[in-house]
C-alpha cells in the first residue's frame, strides 16, 4: 500500500519524548556529533508523521529527504525482499537523506499491527540547524580575529581565509599549550575554557594573567622568528581554534600585514617634532579601507528621512555616519574644511592628530582608520561609538550616581596612562570628547590639542576649554602633564554634579574662578568623591594627584576607585554600568540630528596636506 501521511507538524515535546529523541541522537553515529545547541534544535524541529499498519515508510531506489527517529512501533526493514531487521523505539533510519539527495538503499515497513508514530525531519530543516550555527561561529571568529593587532587590519575576505585554514585543537586540564623558550609557530584563539599565562620568575612559574573566551595568543609567531615569552596552560578542558606559520604564509600573502610594533610607535613619538616635514613621518597602514567604498548612512525616519546621518558639528566641520557597501562596518567620518585649517593656522596640529591616531593603539581612545583627502576638505575615517556622546547623555539624566563616574573617570585614566607613557599630554578633557562604544566603554575622541612633551619640559600655549583649563595656563606659568589631572578633577566633579565647579557665561570670569580655586561641593557628593577632586584639583601642579612620585598609581590606588578592578577593566572584563544610557534603536539612535549641510567650501591648494 501507498505511503500515507497524515500529520506533518512541528510538535511541542514533553521530557519524555525530548529525551527519548536526545538518546537516539546520542548513539547515531553522524548525529551523535551535533553540540548541545543543535541538538536542541532538532529535538524542537521533528515533526511527527503517524503511518497506518502495513504502509511504506521509506521504499528502496526512491529519492528521499527525510530522516526518522521512532516515537512509537516496530518497523520492518528489508532490501531487495530479504528481511534485514527489526526497528523500535528510539531507532533513528534514513539520516543520510538529510545530508544530501541520495537513493534509499532499502524498504521501510509498518510490520505491527496498530499504527507507527514517526519524528521526522527533513534535510531544508536540517541544514538550516547546520548553517545558522556556523554562520554565527564564523562571525564570532571574525570578531575575535579583529581583536588581534596583528591581523586587525586585513579586511574580511583575507579574514576569512585564515578561519577556512584554522582548526579545532582540545586540550586537557593542566595540559600546557605553548612553553616559554619554546619556539613559537602557532597562532591560537580561546574558544572553550580557561588559559593561565605563567612567567619563570626565579626558578618559579609567576601567573601573569588568565584568558578566556575569544582572547588569542601567539600571533607574534605569525610574522616573525621568536621564541614564546610565557607558558600558556589549560585550566580545566580548552577548545582553541589554531593555525599554524606555514599554513598562515600560504593563506595570506605576509606584505598584508601591519607588522605591529610598539617599539617603532614610540620612537616616532619621541621623534622631536620640528617642521612639518617630520609630522608628517606616516605611520598609516596601507590601510584596506578605500575612500571609494564609503557610502553615508541615510535617517530612516522623522524629519531629516532619506539625508545623510550627522554626528556631530563643531567649528572645523562635521563628523557624518558611513558604511561600508560590502560587510557593513559603521564608520565616524570627520570631515574638515583645508581652507578654515589653513585660515586658522592649524596644519600642524591636524597633522599632528593624524599622527597620534595613526600611532595609538589603546582601548580607551578612539581609533583612526584611515585618513583621506581632495581639494576641499581632509578626512578622517574614525572608529564609530555608538553609545554617543557622554556630553549628551549627562544633559539627559542631569547628573551620574557614583559608580557610573567611577567607571567613565576610570577609562579615561587608562586613557591618560596609555597617553602620558607615549609622552603626549591631551588637554582637552571634557564630557563632549568622551564617547560611548556599543558595550558602554568609554572613549577619548579629538586630539586637536594634544601634544609631545619631553619629560620636564614646559610648554606655554594657551589651549584647552575654559571651564577645564588649569591655574597654570591661564597664568602661563608653562605648563605639562599635570594640567590631564586638573582636568580629570574637573570631570569628575561635573560628572557628579552636572556642572563644572567654575563657571559663568563670560570666559574671564570662569577664569577669575578657577584662579580662586574654591570648590563648592553640593551637599550630596560622598566624601571619598571630595577627597579625589581636591586632591586632583590642587592649585599647585607638582602637589597634584597623578603628578606626585607614583605618578598616575595614586590615582589608581585613591579610594574613590576601590571598587575598579583595573586588570579586568583594561582587559574589556568589566560590566559597564554605562550600558543603562544607551538607547536601542537604528546606530544613530544615541546622537542628536542635524540637518544636511549644503554650503559649499572653498577649494585650497596650499599643499600642507601632501602627507595626509
Amino acid at each position: 500500500p501507498e505511503t500515507l501521511e497524515i500529520t506533518r507538524a512541528r510538535v511541542k515535546k514533553n521530557s519524555s519524548e525530548a529525551n527519548l529523541i536526545v538518546k537516539a541522537i546520542q548513539k547515531n553515529d553522524f548525529l551523535s556529533r551535533l553540540d548541545d545547541e543543535q541538538t536542541a534544535m532538532m529535538v524542537d524541529l521533528l515533526a511527527v508523521s503517524n503511518f497506518k499498519p502495513g504502509s511504506h515508510v521509506i521504499k528502496e531506489g526512491s529519492e528521499g529527504d527525510s530522516m526518522y527517529i521512532v516515537a512509537g512501533g516496530q518497523l520492518q526493514v528489508t532490501q531487495a525482499g530479504r528481511d534485514l531487521r527489526t526497528l523500535t523505539t528510539g531507532d533513528v533510519f534514513g539520516e543520510l537523506a538529510i545530508l544530501y539527495n541520495c537513493k534509499r538503499t532499502a524498504t521501510v515497513t509498518d510490520s505491527a499491527k496498530t499504527a507507527v508514530r514517526l519524528w521526522c525531519m527533513e534535510r531544508q530543516t536540517y541544514r538550516t540547524i547546520i548553517t545558522n550555527k556556523s554562520k554565527k561561529r564564523r562571525e564570532q571568529l571574525m570578531g575575535f580575529l579583529k581583536m588581534s593587532q596583528t591581523l586587525k587590519d586585513l579586511n574580511n575576505v583575507q579574514l576569512s581565509k585564515i578561519i577556512d585554514s584554522m582548526e579545532e585543537v582540545k586540550y586537557q586540564d593542566k595540559d600546557v599549550i605553548v612553553r616559554e623558550g619554546a619556539e613559537a609557530n602557532t597562532f591560537y584563539i580561546i574558544l572553550k575554557g580557561e588559559v593561565l599565562v605563567t612567567k619563570n620568575v626565579n626558578g618559579h612559574q609567576k601567573q601573569i594573567r588568565r584568558m578566556g573566551k575569544g582572547e588569542h595568543f601567539g600571533e607574534q609567531a605569525l610574522i616573525r622568528e621568536v621564541l614564546r615569552t610565557a607558558t600558556c596552560t589549560a585550566d580545566g578542558p580548552v577548545t582553541c581554534f589554531t593555525i599554524d606559520k606555514e599554513v598562515f604564509e600560504e593563506t595570506i600573502p605576509v606584505e598584508h600585514l601591519e607588522l605591529f610594533d610598539d617599539s617603532k610607535v614610540l620612537q616616532e613619538a619621541r621623534a622631536p617634532a620640528k617642521s612639518s616635514k617630520q609630522f608628517c613621518l606616516s605611520t598609516s597602514p596601507s590601510s584596506t579601507l578605500r575612500f571609494k567604498d564609503l557610502v553615508p548612512v541615510l535617517y530612516q525616519e522623522g524629519r531629516y528621512q532619506g539625508d545623510p546621518v550627522t554626528l556631530g558639528v563643531g567649528g572645523f566641520g562635521r563628523v557624518e555616519l558611513m558604511t561600508t557597501v560590502n560587510h557593513g562596518m559603521y564608520y565616524a567620518m570627520k570631515r574638515v574644511s583645508k581652507k578654515h585649517i589653513v585660515a586658522k593656522r592649524q596644519e600642524e596640529h591636524m597633522l599632528f592628530e593624524k599622527k597620534i591616531l595613526k600611532a595609538i593603539q589603546c582601548d580607551f581612545i578612539v581609533r583612526l582608520h584611515a585618513t583621506f583627502k581632495d581639494t576641499r576638505y581632509v578626512y578622517m575615517i574614525m572608529e564609530f561609538c555608538g553609545g554617543g556622546e557622554i556630553w549628551t547623555k549627562l544633559k539627559e539624566v542631569g547628573r551620574f550616581d557614583e559608580p557610573m563616574a567611577v567607571f567613565c573617570a576610570a577609562c579615561v585614566v587608562e586613557a591618560f596612562a596609555y597617553l602620558h607613557k607615549k609622552s603626549i599630554m591631551y588637554r582637552d578633557l571634557k564630557p563632549e570628547n568622551l564617547m560611548l562604544d556599543a558595550k558602554g566603554y568609554v572613549k577619548l575622541v579629538d586630539f586637536g590639542f594634544a601634544k609631545e612633551m619631553v619629560r620636564a619640559e614646559k610648554t606655554y600655549s594657551f589651549v584647552g576649554t575654559p571651564e577645564y583649563m588649569a591655574p597654570e595656563i591661564i597664568k602661563n606659568q608653562g605648563h605639562d602633564f599635570a594640567v590631564d589631572f586638573w582636568s580629570l578633577g574637573i570631570l569628575i566633579f561635573e560628572l557628579l554634579a552636572g556642572s563644572p565647579p567654575f563657571s559663568s557665561s563670560e570666559p574671564q570670569k570662569i577664569y577669575a574662578k578657577i584662579l580662586d580655586g574654591v570648590l563648592k561641593y553640593p551637599p550630596y557628593l560622598s566624601e571619598a568623591s571630595k577627597s579625589i577632586i581636591s586632591k586632583l584639583c590642587r592649585p599647585r601642579p607638582g602637589q597634584r594627584l597623578g603628578n606626585t612620585k607614583n605618578g598616575i598609581k595614586d590615582v589608581r590606588h585613591h579610594r574613590w576607585f576601590s571598587s575598579i578592578n583595573w586588570h579586568k577593566l583594561r582587559m574589556s572584563q568589566l560590566d559597564a554600568p554605562t550600558v543603562r544610557l544607551i538607547r536601542k534603536g537604528p546606530c544613530y539612535i544615541n546622537f542628536d540630528r542635524f540637518p544636511v549641510d549644503h554650503t559649499k567650501v572653498e577649494e585650497e591648494f596650499s599643499g600642507w596636506d601632501q602627507d595626509f
